[in-house]
């Protein structure tokens, strides 16, 4: 009957196939989280050598999974490409999208989705063979640039090369891994897209030390998880998932002391975070122990950072500006009171 009353009000969800409403319900009955990633972005989101997925984006699903249901092993993982990651969101066929997806007005506004929250600040920037003797991307002027038309890559792309007034040869291509395979052909001399994703690319690379990523960054792209419009305790849900896991970092919890620090802290936000003060867990439809669920399963925010795409990984990654707001980057949680 709800739902019912709800497509009533809200044709276009409807239309859609998207519900408007109950997704946490949906979760906890279901005892499944359905979690868009992507279909293989080595140290965001791609299956090992044992089958399991693993990556940056994955244990943001991970950590979901254990807030809600207890289980951050009860996600299914469903593959997603550029084409396909909104309509699977849109028709529910996905809970949550947790890809390289830009927060941009198009991309909330007009396809009518929620981003809940930011957990990569990235950047468009240029990927070449360190033989072409280049160091700025003002010196790419009339070189071969793969790239996907109809993608705000390729508007990123036209815009610098306008301001900069420089011109560039277009090679089109339907994927990131055409991209990459004619890159390395030598079809074409540039490849461009977003630094965290040239950056997976080229640790893919028999001679990851031949390719040199520019220094030049074109674009904002602020990524993070998405929901469909609608359904706010949901998107609650999961942006405070996002953000328990930023707030650990900042107040120096981890998965190895959580249990000590849940235990004896003077901190009252660290208390309210991790349930033993204030009922938080409650007003989500959660249990009090949602945020440590969701800490231990894979970690605060740096801990999953470093293990999967940090400097000591093959993705070489630095903090840059998702370092913390108290360290001088761009990341910052709303405070937990």
């Amino acid at each position: 009957m709800l739902r019912v009353l709800l497509c009533a009000a809200t044709l276009l969800a409807c239309a859609t196939g998207a519900a408007s409403a109950g997704t946490l319900e949906d979760v906890q009955q279901r005892e499944k989280l359905s979690c868009g990633v992507n279909a293989g972005l080595i140290g965001f989101a791609s299956l090992d050598s044992r089958n399991e997925w693993t990556g940056f984006d994955v244990d943001l699903c991970r950590a979901l999974a254990a807030a809600v249901l207890g289980d951050p092993t009860a996600v299914n993982f469903v593959e997603t490409t550029n084409a396909t990651r909104f309509t699977l969101l849109l028709s529910g066929e996905l809970d949550v999208l947790v890809r390289n997806t830009t927060w941009s007005f198009s991309t909330d506004v007009g396809l009518k989705l929620d981003f809940a929250g930011i957990n990569y600040y990235d950047g468009q920037r240029f990927m070449v063979p360190k033989t072409m003797g280049v160091s700025s991307a003002t010196e790419l002027s009339g070189k071969r640039i793969c790239m996907q038309p109809d993608t705000k890559t390729a508007m990123n792309l036209d815009e610098y090369f306008a301001r900069n007034n420089i011109t560039y040869e277009r090679v089109e291509v339907e994927s990131l891994a055409q991209a990459q395979t004619l890159y390395l052909e030598g079809a074409c001399e540039v490849f461009t897209a977003d630094a965290s994703s040239l950056a997976a690319i080229r640790a893919t690379f028999k001679a990851p030390g031949d390719h040199l990523l520019l220094g030049d960054v074109i674009s904002k792209e602020p990524l993070g998880p998405v929901v469909r419009q609608g359904d706010d305790d949901w998107a609650d849900v999961v942006r405070w998932v996002l953000n328990a896991l930023i707030t650990a970092e900042e107040l120096g919890v981890t998965s190895v002391n959580i249990d000590e620090m849940r235990e004896s802290t003077g901190n009252p936000e660290i208390a309210r975070l991790l349930g033993t003060e204030g009922r938080m867990g409650e007003l989500l439809g959660l249990d009090a122990e949602w945020a440590v669920r969701a800490i231990r399963a894979g970690g605060n925010y740096g801990e999953i950072f470093a293990r999967n795409i940090g400097e000591t990984t093959p993705i070489g990654l630095s903090r840059g500006l998702n370092l913390q707001w108290t360290n001088g980057g761009l990341l910052y949680s709303p405070p937990f009171r």
